[in-house]
């Protein structure tokens, strides 16, 4: 029996530019619970800008640093998609201090990890 060939799906350039425009949804399980959090995708000139630390810098420092500038992304893409859509904003920069670190990664990874949901909203 011949396995059928899945079709490659191929992005467009239109499709990719219109994601830095597309509020992109999804809900974030904690504690038997769920968040719905919204994110939207950058543009260069809307990343936050990097400095690499020299090779004299210390391991933990250099961790300590790339964290935190992933931290910086994740709110700028959030902050992003609640200017797209402010009606259903459940995230703020004050709010997401104050977040469990727990959900707050599992936020990270969702966010970060390019997993798109189905459900788009366009601004």
């Amino acid at each position: 029996m011949e396995e059928e060939k899945q079709e490659k799906q191929v992005w467009t350039i239109e499709e990719l530019v219109a994601m830095t425009e597309t509020v992109q949804t999804a809900d974030i399980e904690y504690a038997g619970k769920s968040l719905p959090i919204q994110w939207c995708e950058l543009t260069e000139s809307e990343e936050p800008k990097m400095v690499v630390p020299d090779e004299e810098t210390p391991a933990e420092e250099v961790s300590d640093y790339y964290k935190g500038l992933a931290q910086e992304r994740v709110g700028r893409m959030l902050e992003k998609a609640n200017k797209l859509s402010p009606d259903t904003v459940t995230l703020t920069p004050e709010s997401w201090e104050k977040l469990p670190t727990t959900i707050r990664w599992s936020i990270s990874g969702k966010v970060l990890g390019g997993e798109a949901s189905q459900d788009f909203t366009t601004g």
